[in-house]
Parts: C-alpha cells; sequence; structure tokens
C-alpha cells in the first residue's frame, strides 16, 4: 500500500500541520483511489483543534463590551468624575413625618491625616481590624468575602463584613448604603478605579480622614481630640484600638455614651493585632483599656429629644459620609405639640417629666425628655432607667392568663410572705378573695406577689421578654412590683403590643425603617398574641380606667391602660393607650429622691388624659373623685413607707384658699381656710365639702 506512513521507523512520520490539508475524494474518482488513509487520520486532530480555539476572541469581545457597558452605567449613575476629590462635610436636616423640617445638624470634620505621617500601631489597628490582607489585593477581598459568607451562613458567631478599605471609602464617600446588589456591583467598580487611580497610602489616609466615630465627629484626627484631646498623631496603641473598634457601630459604642462596649471592642481590635503579626501576646496583655478625655466643646442643642434620639439611626442609615442628607422621621407635628403643651400644663415644680407616644407598630410620634431641653438635654424618656412599679403587673398578669386564669378567676388579696419578702398594699387594706380583674383595677400589691409565685418568676419574666422588654430583670419574686429598671420607651412599646396584638413592637423614628418581614415570622422571631391572651389583658387594662386606679385617665371612647408608683413615690407612670395611640407619661426626680404624695393615678394619669385628649380630638370624662394609689408600692414592712399623721396640701381657687388633707386610710378631706380668721396652716371642716368626699364603699371603689 502507498502513503506517507512508513513502517520500518519507531513513530509514523506526521506531516506539517502547517502545510495544505487532504481532502478524503470517493473511489473511482479521477486521480486514483484517493487519498491514503494515514494522512487524512494523522490531520484530523489539528482540525478539532482549530475549531475549538475559534471561540476565545469571541468570548473576549463579548466580556470586553460587557465591562464597556458597566463603565459607561457606572458613569451614568456614580460620581466618578469626583471620586479623587475629598468628600464634602456631611449634613442632615430630619422632617417631620409630614415633611416640615424639625432639626438640622453638621458634623465635626478633623483635619486630613497623612496614613504615612502616622504612628505605625494607628495604622496596624485599622487594617488588623478592617482588611488585614490591604496592601496585597486590588480594592477587593475575595477571601474575605467567603470567610463572611461561611461565618454569617452556617456559625452563631455574629454577623461578618467582607468590604475592604477601599470597598468601604466607596461606600462612604460616594454612595448611599441601599443593600442592593446594583448598589454592590458599584462599590465594587469604584473599589477598583480607586486602586488604578490611587496609591494604598492616598486610599488608607482618605479612609481615616472621613469615617465616622460616632458623636458627630467624623475623620481620625477628630476623633483623636474629641475622645482624648490629642492628635492623631499622639495616639497610643490603646487608644489607637479603641477608635478601630468604634468603626464597627460608632453610633452604638461611641465611648462617651457606651464606655463598657468600647473597651470591649479595644480588647477584640488588640487580639486581632496580635493574629496579624502586629503585636506579641505580652505586648497585647501589657495594653490597659483607654482612657477617656473628652474635649469641651461648648456647642448649642442642634434639635428637641426626639431628634437627639432619632440623628443616629439617620446617620447610620444616610451611609454615614453624606451632603445634604434629608431623612424623614415618624415625628407628628401636632401630636408633639400636644404632648409639649399637656408638660407645660402640668405647673411641674422640681419633679422631672417624660412623654412618648407611638403607633401601634411602633412609629414613634410624639417624645419628651423633661421639662426644658435647654437646660436638660438629657432624654429621660430613652437614656433613663427608672423602676416601672406596678406597670410591671402587666407581665405578671399575662404570665397568669397563659397558665389557663381568666378575668373572672379568684386570688386571695391577703398578706403574703416569699421567702424573706413581705409585701403589703400601699393603703394597708387588704379584701380577701377578689377576681383577677378587681386584683389588677386595684393594682393590689400581695395578689400580684401571690400570681407570680403561682406561675412562677420564670414565667413572668418570658412574659416580660416575649412583648419586647430586653432590660436586664432578676430572678426573683418581688418583680411583681416592677423592682427592676426599664426605660419609658422600652416599656411603653411593650404596652403597644398589646395595643396592636403582634410582639415584639420595636420603636423606630425613621418613616423607612425596616419592618419584620414574612422572614421574622416564619423563623418566630414576630408572632401574633392569642385571641384570649388579648382579650383577657384588653379586660383588665379597661377596668384600670373604669373603676381603679387610673379613673383620672378616662376619655370619652374605649379607654386601655395601667398605674404605677415605686417606693416611696420616687416614680409615678401611667401608661395605656386608646385609638391606635400608645402613650407612656413618666414623672420623679433625676436624683431619685422621694415625691410625697407623687401617684401614677395622679398627675402622669392627667397629663396622660390631657394630651390623648388633644391629640385624639375627644373629650376626657369629668374628672372623678382622687384616689390615693400605691402610695410607696411597700417592698418591705416598714413604718415610714405609711402615712402616719396625714399629708396636708393648700393652694387657691379663684377667690378662695383651699386646703386638702390626705389621710392614713386614703380617704381625702377638703377644707377652706379662712383669710381673716385661723392661721394658714389651720383647716376648718366644712360638713357638706367632707360629704361629698367621703370614701366611696369598697364595692364601689
Amino acid at each position: 500500500m502507498s502513503g506517507s506512513m512508513r513502517y520500518d521507523t519507531l513513530y509514523p512520520e506526521i506531516p506539517d500541520a502547517r502545510g495544505p490539508v487532504a481532502q478524503p475524494q470517493p473511489a473511482g474518482a479521477s486521480g486514483g483511489a484517493g487519498p491514503p488513509l494515514g494522512d487524512y487520520t494523522v490531520n484530523l486532530p489539528v482540525i478539532v483543534r482549530r475549531r475549538k480555539w475559534r471561540w476565545v476572541p469571541r468570548v473576549l469581545a463579548v466580556l470586553i463590551l460587557l465591562f464597556l457597558a458597566a463603565v459607561a452605567w457606572l458613569v451614568w449613575t456614580a460620581p466618578l468624575s469626583k471620586s479623587l476629590e475629598p468628600p464634602v462635610p456631611p449634613s442632615i436636616t430630619l422632617l417631620s413625618a409630614e415633611g416640615t423640617p424639625i432639626a438640622r445638624t453638621g458634623a465635626v470634620v478633623g483635619k486630613p491625616v497623612d496614613a504615612s505621617q502616622l504612628p505605625e500601631h494607628v495604622v496596624q489597628a485599622f487594617v488588623a481590624v478592617e482588611d488585614r490582607r490591604f496592601q496585597s489585593h486590588w480594592g477587593v477581598d475575595p477571601r474575605g468575602i467567603l470567610r463572611a459568607f461561611v461565618n454569617n451562613m452556617f456559625t452563631d458567631n455574629g454577623r461578618q463584613g467582607g468590604s475592604t478599605i477601599t470597598q468601604q471609602l466607596a461606600k462612604n464617600a460616594f454612595l448611599s448604603s441601599d443593600r442592593t446588589f446594583g448598589r454592590k456591583f458599584q462599590e465594587v467598580l469604584i473599589a477598583f478605579w480607586l486602586e488604578a487611580w490611587l496609591t494604598k497610602n492616598e486610599i488608607l489616609s482618605r479612609y481615616l480622614s472621613n469615617v465616622y466615630f460616632g458623636d458627630n465627629q467624623y475623620g481620625l484626627d477628630a476623633a483623636a481630640r474629641h475622645y482624648f484631646s490629642r492628635p492623631a498623631t499622639d495616639l497610643t496603641t490603646a487608644q489607637a484600638a479603641m477608635l478601630a473598634g468604634l468603626v464597627k457601630a460608632p453610633s452604638r459604642l461611641a465611648p462617651s455614651s457606651n464606655l463598657s462596649g468600647a473597651r470591649e471592642r479595644q480588647a477584640v481590635v488588640v487580639q486581632t493585632m496580635v493574629d496579624a503579626g502586629f503585636l506579641t501576646e505580652a505586648e497585647a496583655k501589657a495594653i490597659r483599656p483607654a482612657r477617656l478625655r473628652l474635649s469641651k466643646v461648648e456647642t448649642l442643642p442642634s434639635g428637641t429629644y426626639f431628634a437627639d434620639w432619632v440623628l443616629p439611626q439617620a446617620r447610620d442609615r444616610s451611609g454615614e459620609i453624606a451632603t445634604n442628607q434629608t431623612v424623614t422621621t415618624t415625628l407628628e407635628t401636632r401630636m408633639q405639640r400636644a404632648a409639649e403643651r399637656a408638660v407645660r400644663n402640668a405647673a411641674l415644680r422640681k419633679a422631672q417629666v417624660a412623654i412618648v407616644a407611638m403607633r401601634p407598630d411602633g412609629r414613634v410620634i410624639a417624645m419628651v425628655g423633661g421639662k426644658n431641653y435647654a437646660a436638660s438635654p438629657f432624654n429621660r424618656a430613652t437614656q433613663a432607667q427608672r423602676q416601672p412599679g406596678s406597670t410591671f403587673k402587666l407581665f405578671v398578669y399575662l404570665a397568669a392568663l397563659r397558665s389557663g386564669m381568666t378575668p373572672d378567676s379568684i386570688v386571695q388579696d391577703e398578706p403574703v410572705t416569699i421567702g424573706d419578702w413581705s409585701p403589703k398594699n400601699s393603703d394597708g387594706r387588704y379584701r380577701g378573695p377578689i377576681t383577677l380583674r378587681e386584683a389588677f383595677a386595684r393594682s393590689s400589691n400581695v395578689a400580684a406577689a401571690r400570681l407570680t409565685q403561682r406561675v412562677g418568676v420564670p414565667a413572668v419574666i418570658q412574659a416580660a421578654r416575649d412583648l419586647g422588654i430586653t432590660s436586664p430583670i432578676p430572678n426573683e419574686a418581688s418583680i411583681a412590683l416592677g423592682t427592676s429598671s426599664v426605660s419609658l420607651l422600652e416599656l411603653t412599646a411593650a404596652y403597644a403590643a398589646i395595643a396592636s396584638g403582634t410582639t415584639p413592637v420595636r420603636p423606630r423614628g425613621l418613616a423607612d425603617s425596616d419592618e419584620p418581614g414574612w422572614a421574622a415570622r416564619l423563623t418566630g422571631s414576630v408572632r401574633s398574641l392569642s385571641r384570649r391572651e388579648l382579650d383577657g389583658m384588653r379586660e383588665l387594662l379597661a377596668a384600670t380606667v373604669s373603676g381603679g386606679t387610673g379613673r383620672s385617665a378616662a376619655l370619652a371612647i374605649d379607654t386601655f391602660g395601667k398605674t404605677g408608683t415605686t417606693q416611696d413615690n420616687r416614680d409615678a407612670l401611667f401608661l395605656g393607650y386608646a385609638d391606635g395611640i400608645i402613650t407612656g407619661v413618666w414623672m420623679g426626680n433625676d436624683d431619685n429622691s422621694p415625691n410625697a404624695g407623687l401617684a401614677g393615678g395622679g398627675a402622669p394619669a392627667r397629663v396622660w388624659r390631657d394630651f390623648m385628649s388633644q391629640a385624639l380630638g375627644v373629650a376626657a370624662l369629668p374628672r372623678p373623685e382622687p384616689v390615693v394609689e400605691n402610695v410607696g408600692d411597700v417592698l418591705v414592712e416598714d413604718p415610714e413607707n405609711f402615712i402616719d399623721d396625714g399629708v396636708e396640701f393648700e393652694g387657691s381657687f379663684g377667690d378662695r384658699d383651699l386646703g386638702v388633707r390626705v389621710n392614713r386610710d386614703g380617704s381625702i378631706e377638703v377644707t377652706r381656710t379662712r383669710r381673716d380668721g385661723p392661721a394658714e396652716d389651720e383647716f376648718v371642716d366644712e360638713p357638706r365639702d367632707r360629704a361629698r368626699r367621703e370614701p366611696a364603699p369598697e364595692d364601689e371603689f
């Protein structure tokens, strides 16, 4: 057989692939029987190889076109033309729910820093905790993204981020904080752009010069001077570690308001510096918690109590670094004015006051944190932790209903001793077997203690947790009378859960805050209260206002609420709701000193009624006879907690001078002081007035 294949060699001779490729011809065609089989077989792999690689240029062309399209989209939607310019100092304007400006605030922006001029340990602290491979990646760290994905999906170690320092600069300086794929894609492209046009030192310098550190401080130099009264170039390792730790949650970890949290985060940063090889174990152990030395900066208040509360949330939501941001809040102007008017009409002297009003979904529509913001910007509605007194009985009775009891179930209103604790009713009166409805309405201390003993302290704590209380609650029976401390905002949200039927209710001040979705309901973090629980609790709350200690709060519409007074009358509260508004009122002294005669059914209930009648546009019911409620919420048997000789008050009404005497048994006597006769402290009884104000029979309360 003829052909190019040789059989006398070790390997067959292979034709040059660059030569002409022989084509097979059918047998019998002119020129012979066709090419040898060997030539045709050897050239076949070359043809396949050429067809395979022919698609590579096409794929590359498509990728290039997609990249150009992405760049064009980025140029159109993101400010790349300004990507090499420093960001403008941020400014935020807060709007009411109606769109009216309620507060404006600027920021303290420090001088730009040069990372190459900072102490080495300062740079290392930020690189260790924020982007350990900063010097080696090109703007995006695939290993960091993979690590964060695995941690967030498969562990309980808390959420981690995979963004590099370059990505954070891109987000903080040029983008919003929307959690969308498009914004994240923009962030990645800008990060590549920054890496192409800036050196690593320039990127780090810009990042440190503009990142937010809490307390309205932007930039490392501003934070160093604010928290430690020194420039960034003089920071110690401990101080640098604390500042680096603030970047994760600056509003929450600001050491001026959360020093313990900032120090815990500092320890985490120090350990990351050890893991990154920047510190030895011995050096890390020698680092002590950073001590604050806050700078004394005279600044005027930039807004109201509500604005101060919501501003950190607005900053975080607007992307931390932003220019001329406008944020709509949940505050309703008419409601806020009604709350402020109710405070002015309360005619308070030494005592302070706080009001929180919200919708059933948690939208805060009014907030007053004190009598005078200019004199004291401390927000007693959100920052103060005070004992709730008998308003905590909401959770005791919810636990009782869950155990199978009903408002008609009987509880003994008789003295009881639990361990070494012997609670007493504040009026010193005991009525024997009474219904849960009457016990709740009269705010019986011993009944609440007996119910807690019956259902168990853990059940009461669980009821509080289910309604959204997150503050620490001691595992002891005395919590039945409200001995654990909570904020008024937190307590009001718990009552909002009863009004809405869904728990927990999270207070929010931003109009576009995330609401619980189907995922939250599916996982059980948000659930609906049972109809039996809601009907029972609403019946108890209504009984308190209609015929119990909260009668001073009654409106011309269905009203629900609960009074509370703590030991020695240090705190007095009224919590309740009507027609879609839940409101909490607190009164007390900042120094936690006693207030003779102050009770939840008195001034707080009247302030609540005044606000709600204006807010809802409804009339208040005629004022009932005064009710002395929970004068002390006595926690131990102590004669000092009782009224021995009565308490006397005097004042004027028109041209008449009047006196009021609260007797030992809780009865009220109203007398007239004569100007021309006895001295001012001498009371003259008037039989007509006394008869009209005799204590009501027990069954009428």
